[in-house]
């Protein structure tokens, strides 16, 4: 709900056309700008690599929302529970990481409805990929 209406989203494949890679770079680069200095989230990434994975998520979030499929191309199926199975994630990294994400959503300025349709994925994978109990 905004400025009490409700926010439809839309369908997947159309979330590329309304914010395009540009929307895609903004998104993620805000993401990503808030991890190194993250007591949570922070440790799971190296810093050597904090380029890459914000490139292999922003390619990853292109493909899958209606953009081209560089990262099939590059990367194959994206196997996400494997490909995250080595990070300790727990509902408190879960909850960390779509916080993090909340803010970069404020940040990238996204039009309403793609964001409605992000939030919804990021929700539902965040909550998929927890791989352990909380401590």
């Amino acid at each position: 709900m905004d400025n009490g209406r409700v926010t439809v989203s839309l369908p997947d494949d159309q979330v590329y056309a309304a914010i395009g890679e540009d929307g895609f770079q903004r998104l993620v680069r805000a993401f990503y700008r808030q991890i190194p200095g993250d007591s949570i989230l922070g440790p799971m990434y190296p810093a050597e690599d904090l380029p890459g994975a914000e490139d292999r998520l922003r390619q990853f979030l292109i493909f899958r929302f209606g953009g081209p499929p560089t990262y099939i191309e590059e990367r194959g199926h994206p196997r996400l529970g494997m490909r995250h199975g080595r990070f300790p994630i727990d509902m408190a990294a879960r909850e960390r990481w779509i916080l993090l994400m909340s803010n970069a959503f404020a940040e990238a300025g996204l039009p309403a409805e793609a964001e409605r349709t992000l939030r919804d994925f990021f929700e539902h994978v965040a909550t998929f990929l927890i791989n352990r109990k909380e401590s």
